[in-house]
């Protein structure tokens, strides 16, 4: 079967290249429909990774948040027409432990195989979850990214203790964002602080109980439990206000991704006995943990809705990059694609 892959061969250089794909009796096939850009796509679009790094994944379709339908289901698991939300990681064995997101076998869509930016995506049915139709397709979109949260949302819940009155989240953006509309719907009980830099950003962060400016926290707030959803630069910094107003025996989780090393106060976070959890991607039962959540709690899914920030219909490699170029502007939401190439 013939595929057109857009692949990118260099930073913002896409080329369509066609490939002659092999299916069998366990493949389902779909036609994209919705897409979204990460962060880490723009690395790619951009060349800001590391240059050993480009010349190891290049040539690569971009792309690991979306959605498509299905066209054909060898199977006999999905009918024709499905909406599917399309998980990207891909497992190539099964531990009895370690969860398939952090097999250091396992592929990964947009990271050294090719992402969701082809005229059809072949799959196996076991990296599609259905998407209901009471969620939106551009919402349906970043799927993953809220899964990505979930799966760091349900760890950290595993490690709690009894004292939850207090949840505080650093980072205004997208993940923030996104933790912040899952915690408010699983803990209705807790008062949920957001921490930013932006206040414009903040000002999105309306149904939590409180939003404070990292450089203008109350000296005597303190917070139950918290979640690092910052990366880059910022990472450090952030942790190291979460040790200093978090309460002795409290628990963090690590979300942000940071290219270099960082520091730790180890002093005081042995002083509170503080425990952190590090979660990365997400898996397929993540993704369908985050449909449910999202049929369950109607007012999160309208709040996901707030955070489309550009949306364009696709049909051209140049409209492409025009919206990777627009993206890289956006001071808000997820770049969506509505892909009609």
């Amino acid at each position: 079967m013939l595929n057109t892959v857009y692949r990118l061969t260099a930073p913002r250089q896409i080329e369509a290249i066609q490939f002659d794909e092999k299916i069998d009796e366990n493949t389902v096939i779909v036609r994209p429909t919705y897409l979204s850009i990460c962060h880490a796509d723009q690395r790619y679009f951009t060349g800001s990774r590391d240059k050993t790094v480009l010349r190891k994944k290049l040539p690569m379709a971009l792309i690991h948040e979306g959605i498509g339908e299905v066209v054909q289901d060898n199977t006999g698991k999905f009918s024709v027409g499905t909406r599917v939300a399309i998980v990207p990681t891909t497992p190539v064995e099964k531990d009895r432990i370690i969860a398939e997101n952090y097999l250091y076998t396992s592929k990964f869509r947009s990271s050294g195989f090719d992402g969701l930016m082809q005229e059809y995506v072949i799959s196996t049915p076991d990296r599609l979850v259905k998407v209901l139709d009471d969620i939106p397709g551009n919402v349906a979109a970043y799927t993953e990214m809220i899964s990505v949260a979930m799966h760091a949302i349900q760890k950290l819940e595993k490690m709690m203790d009894g004292h939850r009155e207090t949840i505080g989240i650093w980072g205004d953006g997208n993940l923030g964002y996104i933790s912040a509309n899952i915690v408010k719907s699983l803990f209705p009980d807790s008062k949920i602080y957001v921490f930013g830099k932006n206040e414009d950003k903040l000002n999105f962060f309306s149904f939590v109980d409180d939003t404070f400016t990292i450089d203008n926290i109350p000296k005597e707030l303190e917070i139950s439990h918290a979640i690092e959803a910052v990366g880059g630069k910022g990472s450090q910094y952030a942790i190291d206000q979460i040790i200093n107003y978090i309460k002795p025996m409290g628990s963090i989780a690590l979300m942000g991704v940071s290219e270099n090393p960082i520091e730790l106060n180890t002093r005081l976070t042995l002083e509170k006995g503080l425990s952190f959890s590090a979660s990365s991607r997400s898996s397929a039962e993540n993704f369908k943990e985050t449909i449910k959540f999202l049929v369950k709690y109607p007012a999160a899914r309208q709040r996901f809705e707030n955070l489309i920030g550009i949306e364009k219909v696709i049909h051209t490699v140049t409209d492409i990059n025009k919206l990777f170029e627009e993206d890289l502007a956006s001071i808000w939401g997820k770049s969506v694609m509505k892909w009609e190439v």
